[in-house]
């Protein structure tokens, strides 16, 4: 699928305009982009509460566990939107993995962050006008869930970011978002959560390789543990995350 682009080549040429969309490449994964997703800790404040978690290593452990399951489960959906981003295939993969995910605060979850990444996708990348088209034609029509991981998917394809490096960012954004919500938990200090980031890295990638380039067929889920302790967050008398 072609990339709709109004950006005015001037007289650079094609250069200069794939130069403008690694700006918009890089901002989509920016941590101040309004996306909602330090909202959400991917069940870690209910596995806390729970005592699954008392140190250092088990955070660790946790956060591997949540890459893990993301890339089993999450990333076919990223690299089938990224594969072929149109309307057609967003709305059968949205409403694919509506009804694959188990658990009611993972689901709404996705629904929150996904609803404001296209919200602010079709806003600010305003050099690919069919965002703001596809939006405007699925809000409103109840068979659009707004799924997280369809629309981050179908925003790498229509940006021209490479359907490897999409998969790859996704499970970034994922290790980011955690590591982010284990610092706000007091769980693990800044310095500490930056050296956790960097260790992860290297099983990050191995995760990433085995997971890639997936159908949204061959998506399962790996850690059911991690999926019924993200359900109980909705039960803890006192929480900071919304997930």
């Amino acid at each position: 699928m072609e990339v709709p682009m109004e950006i005015d080549k001037g007289s650079h040429g094609p250069a200069s305009t794939n130069a403008l969309l690694q700006w918009s490449q890089w901002q989509l994964l920016d941590s101040l982009l309004p996306t909602g997703g330090f909202a959400h800790s991917c069940g870690l404040e209910a596995a806390f509460q729970a005592h699954m978690i008392s140190g250092p290593e088990d955070l660790q452990t946790y956060v591997l566990h949540v890459l893990e399951n993301t890339g089993s489960l999450l990333l076919p959906f990223v690299y089938s939107a990224n594969m072929s981003p149109n309307l057609e295939t967003w709305h059968k993969l949205d409403r694919m993995l509506d009804a694959t995910l188990t658990n009611e605060v993972g689901r709404k979850a996705s629904i929150a962050q996904g609803s404001a990444l296209m919200r602010v996708a079709a806003t600010v990348f305003s050099e690919v006008p069919s965002l703001k088209m596809m939006r405007s034609n699925s809000l409103g029509s109840g068979t659009v869930a707004f799924h997280h991981a369809p629309i981050f998917g179908l925003v790498c394809g229509l940006l021209g970011l490479d359907v490897g490096i999409s998969q790859r960012a996704y499970m970034f954004i994922t290790m980011r978002d955690v590591i982010s919500a284990a610092t706000r938990l007091n769980l693990i200090g800044p310095l500490g959560a930056a050296k956790l980031q960097h260790d992860i890295a290297i099983a990050a990638e191995e995760m990433s390789k085995k997971w890639m380039n997936r159908t949204f067929e061959e998506a399962c889920q790996t850690a059911p543990l991690l999926d019924t302790v993200q359900g109980c967050h909705a039960y803890l008398f006192s929480r900071l995350f919304c997930s």
